[in-house]
C-alpha cells in the first residue's frame, strides 16, 4: 500500500533477508573482512555471531552474491534442534546428494565422495550453518569430523557458521569442545548499529527502491529511530514498515517524531513483538520525550571527555617544555662554565669538577625529557585507541 503512495517500486524495510538492499555498517565491514580472510584460508570454521535481526543472514546472503559458483560450491543448513545423524543427512541434502538406506555410514560416504568429486573439478566446497545455537554438542562434533576429509593434504570442506551471541558461549567455553574451537580460524561478533549510521541505513535502502525525497524524515527521528530500536537492522525495519503505512494512510509526506511515538505505541497495544529491548511501551515513549536533541547520550558527553583528555594532554606537555627550559639553562651554564676557564698551566680542579656536576646535571635532565616524552606518547597512543573500542561510548553513556 505505502509504496504505491510513495511511488516506490518495492517495499524497501521487509523483514526477510535480501543481498539486494545489503548496507555496509561499520560491524559487517570488520565481519566481512573476518569471512574473506576466512575463505582465502580454505579450511577450518568461520564463526559469525550476533543479536536476532543484527543481519548474519543478510551477510552471508550478500557474500554469496559474490562469489563465482564455478570456484565454489555452497551450501546451506538452517538447523532445527539436530543432533549429529541428523545433522548428516541434513548436509548430504544441502548437497544435493539422495542418500541410500538412509544410514549414517552412507551419507558420510556420499558426502565425501562428492567433496572428492568437487576438488577434482576445481571446486571448493562451503558449508553454511545457520542459527547453529540450536546444534548440540554431538551435532558440532560431526561438523568438525567432516572437516576432517581431505584431498591429499588438502582439506575438502569449509564450514561458515552463524549464531546467536549464546552460540559464541557454547564454543568459548563447553569443555567438549576443544578440538572445534582449535579449527576455528576466524570469529566476529555483530554488533548494532551506530546512532550516526541510521539514517545512511534507512537512506540506503529508500534509494534502492526508488526513492526520490517523498516521504522526507525530520533529522532528529534517525536519532529516536535508534533509541527505540537499539540500532538492529531487523527492528529498524520494522519500525519503518509502520511509519510508512501510517504515513500513507494518514497521506503524510513528512516522517516526524509524534508519528514514531504512535507507533512504538501501537506496537505494544496489538501484541506485535515490540522492537525494544525491555519490551516496554513505557520505556519507549519516556526515551522519545527525553530526547530534545538529537545527540544521543554519548555523543553528548564527547566535548566533556574530550575537553577532559586535552586537559591531561596540556598539563603534560607544560610539564615537558618547563623541562626543556631548565635544560637549555644547564647548557648555556656548562658552554659559559667552559669559556671562563683560562688555559691553566696546570689542571683546576674546582673548575674541573663544576664542569662535571653541570655536565652530570644536564644528562640527568635529557633523561628526565626523554621519559616525559615517553610517557606523553604512550597517554596519546591509549587515548586514541580507548575512544576507537566501545569502551569509550560505554564509558560517555
Amino acid at each position: 500500500m505505502f509504496d504505491d503512495f510513495y511511488g516506490l517500486t518495492g517495499r524497501p524495510f521487509q523483514l526477510t533477508p535480501d543481498p539486494a538492499f545489503y548496507f555496509e555498517s561499520l560491524t559487517h565491514r570488520k565481519a566481512l573482512s573476518y569471512l574473506g580472510y576466512g575463505l582465502a584460508q580454505g579450511e577450518g570454521f568461520v564463526v559469525i555471531t550476533g543479536e536476532v535481526g543484527a543481519g548474519k543472514s543478510t551477510l552471508v546472503a550478500h557474500l554469496m552474491a559474490t562469489i563465482d559458483p564455478a570456484r565454489l560450491t555452497a551450501a546451506q543448513v538452517v538447523t532445527s534442534k539436530l543432533d549429529g545423524e541428523e545433522l548428516v543427512h541434513v548436509v548430504a541434502q544441502s548437497f544435493g546428494l539422495m542418500v541410500e538406506g538412509h544410514d549414517k555410514a552412507s551419507a558420510l560416504g556420499q558426502i565425501e565422495s562428492f567433496l572428492h568429486e568437487e576438488a577434482r573439478a576445481g571446486r571448493r566446497c562451503l558449508l553454511i550453518v545457520d542459527e547453529s545455537q540450536n546444534l548440540s554438542i554431538d551435532a558440532l562434533e560431526e561438523l568438525r569430523m567432516l572437516s576432517n576429509f581431505q584431498l591429499g593434504s588438502h582439506p575438502l570442506l569449509q564450514t561458515l557458521l552463524l549464531g546467536q551471541p549464546e552460540f559464541r558461549t557454547t564454543l568459548l567455553e563447553h569443555p567438549d569442545l576443544d578440538q572445534l574451537r582449535q579449527r576455528v580460524i576466524a570469529t566476529h561478533h555483530l554488533e548494532a548499529m551506530q546512532p550516526k549510521e541510521v539514517q545512511p541505513y534507512i537512506e540506503h535502502r529508500m534509494k534502492c527502491v526508488g526513492w526520490d525525497g517523498n516521504p522526507a524524515f525530520d533529522q532528529r527521528v534517525f536519532a529516536e529511530i535508534h533509541t527505540v530500536t537499539g540500532g538492529v537492522p531487523r527492528r529498524i525495519n520494522q519500525i519503518l514498515n509502520r511509519l510508512l503505512l501510517l504515513g500513507a494512510v494518514d497521506e503524510r509526506t513528512r516522517i516526524d517524531g509524534a508519528m514514531l511515538k504512535q507507533v512504538v505505541e501501537e506496537l505494544g497495544e496489538d501484541g506485535t513483538p515490540t522492537p525494544l529491548p525491555t519490551g516496554s511501551k513505557t520505556a519507549a515513549t519516556a526515551s522519545l520525550a527525553e530526547t530534545d536533541t538529537p545527540e544521543t547520550e554519548a555523543e553528548a558527553a564527547e566535548p566533556a571527555l574530550a575537553t577532559m583528555a586535552a586537559e591531561q594532554i596540556e598539563a603534560a606537555l607544560a610539564e615537558r617544555d618547563a623541562q626543556i627550559a631548565e635544560l637549555q639553562q644547564a647548557v648555556i651554564e656548562l658552554a659559559n662554565s667552559i669559556e671562563e676557564v683560562p688555559e691553566p698551566q696546570a689542571p683546576d680542579t674546582s673548575a674541573a669538577q663544576e664542569i662535571a656536576a653541570l655536565s652530570e646535571k644536564l644528562s640527568a635532565m635529557e633523561a628526565r625529557v626523554m621519559e616525559q616524552d615517553r610517557t606523553i606518547r604512550h597517554t596519546l597512543t591509549m587515548l586514541i585507541e580507548w575512544i576507537e573500542t566501545d569502551d569509550y561510548h560505554r564509558a560517555a553513556a
